[in-house]
């Protein structure tokens, strides 16, 4: 059984340039920096580029001008590294399919800091957990999150396109943004306590924050003019589908 979410019926109406930007420097990144990496080095690579909040928190007791900066640096490089390459293709799946309509809304420089707000806000939030935890955080994951609640407050009634194979059947389905993105956000209110209980894995909390901060200033960078709960442009629950012979 397979559902997979891969176009949605919002047109921009200028190319997207800051989203592709960030597309392709995660896409750098991973290919030029972490790919060619042995485990060993993977670890290290981890260590200095991850976000740790115990080395971010202590920096606080710090007077090294040099080390502060890279603690605050590696809330951004954190961002642009990945565990794997389902990783990577997860998030920038969903970079690709709400991003350009929230740049559009909100215009590039908005837009840029926006993404890297809600970064920030998405890892301040998983440190709270456990501001000892020694175990580096990476992914975009946290500032998506705030890319989907922006496109959520915007265009929730906007229809994503759904590839589905169940059994024998394969078709597309047509689904309202705030069926299939409010899916995602309950499914990360139901793993949050699991997530809590464990030293790794899935950076939960991140994700809430990331959506927190993206609810927070979705309403404050958008363009003049641009609505909240703008309606749909195509007819929801719609499906084109075939049997496989």
């Amino acid at each position: 059984m397979i559902f997979f979410p891969y176009r949605d019926d919002n047109p921009t109406g200028s190319f997207p340039l800051v989203n592709w930007l960030f597309i392709l420097a995660n896409i750098w990144v991973f290919f030029a920096y972490q790919l060619p990496l042995g485990p060993a080095e993977q670890k290290s690579y981890f260590a200095n580029f991850g976000f740790i909040p115990a080395a971010f928190y202590g920096q606080f007791a710090q007077d090294n001008l040099g080390a502060v900066a890279w603690e605050w640096g590696s809330v951004v490089t954190s961002m642009f590294s990945h565990g794997g390459f389902l990783h990577l293709f997860g998030n920038m799946l969903f970079l690709y399919l709400y991003g350009d309509n929230l740049e559009d809304a909100m215009g590039k420089v908005r837009y840029f800091l926006f993404y890297l707000l809600s970064g920030f806000f998405a890892a301040i939030a998983q440190s709270l957990i456990d501001p000892t935890s020694e175990i580096p955080m990476v992914g975009a994951s946290g500032a998506i999150s705030g890319v989907i609640a922006g496109y959520l407050l915007l265009y929730p009634r906007a229809n994503i396109r759904i590839f589905y194979w169940v059994f024998l059947f394969v078709g597309t389905l047509y689904l309202p943004a705030y069926l299939v993105l409010g899916l995602w956000v309950f499914e990360q209110v139901i793993a949050l306590p699991e997530s809590m209980k464990q030293a790794g894995g899935v950076a939960i909390a991140a994700h809430l924050g990331g959506f927190a901060a993206g609810l927070l200033f979705t309403p404050f960078l958008r363009k003049p003019g641009v609505r909240l709960f703008q309606d749909g442009r195509t007819r929801s629950f719609t499906r084109q589908s075939r049997g496989l012979r």
